[in-house]
């Protein structure tokens, strides 16, 4: 396997292998995912769980959550791959688990990623204490943490309150896995792998583990794949014998999309080829990886994300400034009586200004209506600019009515000769000039 990992990328392949993995990948019926019912239960449009493979629910009229059991025979493990619950699916969430009789959770991303929310609050953080959620009747109640650097682990117990039976569930936070990224090394990972493999939740005499991300494909995918590997490699007499690639394809047939770049398909080797030293006896690998990944460091603190830049300014666009100085230019022309005078007629915005926000590449997995004063700037350009390049339409002038003025419809000026006009009209154009040009520099 390490041979066939540096000839991959000495030749730089790894793109070329991971297309061919897509193309190879079956495209396999999921239909119950697409009813009318459904679609809002589903955090990103493009992501369904097989019909021959997803969870059923089994409380309520309605048995679906998009999630996928993928089951390794030969390794005896199991998963549940799912994406991170919507506000609304939480009570579908702990009702899977409970059903499933799941011991643990990995949860692999944050709640907010780059701006964007990846997933909801399902479980009560410490201050809360507990969260009932009564469309199924579960309350969760935190219990402890222990936070390190690059993960949390969490004790939950999951009551079901129709029954009044309770369950301790063990919740393994990754923390700083980005999206569409990879850990920070092999070394990381697999210390946090095997913290949740020495928790016992993924033994074969537990319900199956509840792995998920944003989507349930990518980090978790990876994930699954790694682990997986490794267990197969510590049960096969020859350990050479298991290809990344085979196994990436079979886990596929159970959920679609799983490892969702190149890079995460080069990392998961890498993770495999760290990991099979382990297996074949070098115990010091384990504390080494704990040595590395400097899990007892502080976490990093996650600031709010930056607003996006402003866009490029237009003297009498973007400046509210500049724009008002050009429209009392314009009342000045227009009390002059000047023969330029174009039409003026009131802008009317449609309604709806507001735009929903979603994710580049797969649709967002929680759309939100964007209120912020730049957002709003920013729809306005965007609205005004087709009408103004047309030249339809000028900014609106305060004193009008809606209604189009034309020069005919007042009187000729009598008593201002053409010398005057052309001089106050030049004054008042420099003057707008002079206060546009100190608004922008200054």
């Amino acid at each position: 396997m390490e041979a066939e990992f540096l000839d991959i990328d000495e030749n730089g392949s790894w793109t070329a292998i991971y297309q061919d993995i897509r193309q190879q990948s079956c495209d396999l019926p999921c239909k119950v995912a697409k009813l009318p019912e459904n679609k809002t239960r589903n955090r990103y449009r493009d992501v369904s769980p097989f019909d021959h493979s997803r969870i059923q629910l089994q409380l309520g009229a309605n048995d679906y959550i998009n999630a996928s059991l993928i089951a390794v025979e030969e390794a005896q493990r199991k998963y549940i791959l799912t994406q991170g619950p919507l506000p609304m699916t939480c009570g579908h969430f702990w009702e899977m688990i409970w059903e499933q009789r799941s011991r643990g959770v990995v949860m692999l991303n944050r709640v907010i990623e780059k701006g964007s929310i990846k997933c909801a609050q399902y479980w009560p953080q410490r201050e809360e204490k507990d969260a009932i959620f009564e469309d199924t009747n579960f309350k969760v109640t935190f219990v402890s943490e222990d936070v390190k650097s690059y993960f949390t682990v969490r004790q939950l117990e999951l009551e079901n309150l129709c029954t009044g039976e309770t369950r301790e569930i063990l919740h393994f936070h990754y923390t700083t896995w980005p999206d569409f990224g990879v850990p920070e090394s092999p070394a990381s990972f697999l210390n946090f792998l095997y913290k949740v493999r020495e928790s016992g939740c993924l033994n074969s005499d537990q319900g199956p583990v509840v792995v998920h991300c944003s989507a349930g494909i990518g980090r978790s995918g990876t994930f699954c794949l790694v682990d997986t590997c490794l267990l197969l490699m510590s049960m096969r007499r020859d350990a050479s014998s298991v290809r990344i690639q085979d196994v990436l394809l079979e886990m596929r047939r159970y959920r679609m999309g799983l490892i969702q770049t190149a890079d995460q398909l080069r990392f998961s080797y890498l993770a495999v080829i760290e990991g099979a030293k382990y297996i074949n006896g070098d115990e010091t690998l384990q504390d080494s990886w704990k040595e590395i990944s400097r899990e007892e460091d502080d976490p990093p603190e996650f600031t709010p994300p930056l607003p996006p830049p402003p866009p490029p300014r237009d003297h009498t666009k973007a400046d509210p400034f500049c724009s008002e100085n050009h429209q009392v230019t314009r009342q000045i022309i227009h009390c002059l009586g000047s023969s330029q005078e174009p039409k003026l007629r009131k802008r009317v915005l449609p309604d709806g200004a507001d735009q929903l926000d979603g994710h580049t590449s797969i649709p967002d997995d929680s759309p939100r209506v964007s209120t912020s004063p730049h957002h709003q700037q920013q729809q306005q350009q965007q609205q005004q600019q087709p009408q103004q390049q047309n030249g339809a339409e000028e900014p609106e002038c305060p004193e009008q009515t809606g209604e189009t003025h034309r020069m005919e419809d007042f009187p000729e000026p009598g008593t201002w000769s053409p010398f005057l006009t052309n001089v106050c009209l030049y004054t008042a154009l420099a003057l707008s000039a002079y206060a546009c040009y100190r608004a922008y520099f200054h």
